[in-house]
């Protein structure tokens, strides 16, 4: 399950940096951002 999480931050992470340099999609980027690092935080939470 923690692979999981770990591949949709990476997905979230790199959508936003795309975004971020396209500047086309508003503020709903920066929302995939805080989700992806919520699960990054999930993940070393539950594996420790």
């Amino acid at each position: 399950m923690t692979s999981i999480l770990y591949i949709i931050a990476v997905i979230l992470v790199i959508c936003w940096a795309i975004g971020f340099f396209a500047y086309s999609a508003g503020g709903i980027i920066h929302v995939l951002l805080v989700i992806a690092i919520i699960a990054l935080i999930l993940g070393v939470i539950r594996r420790a």
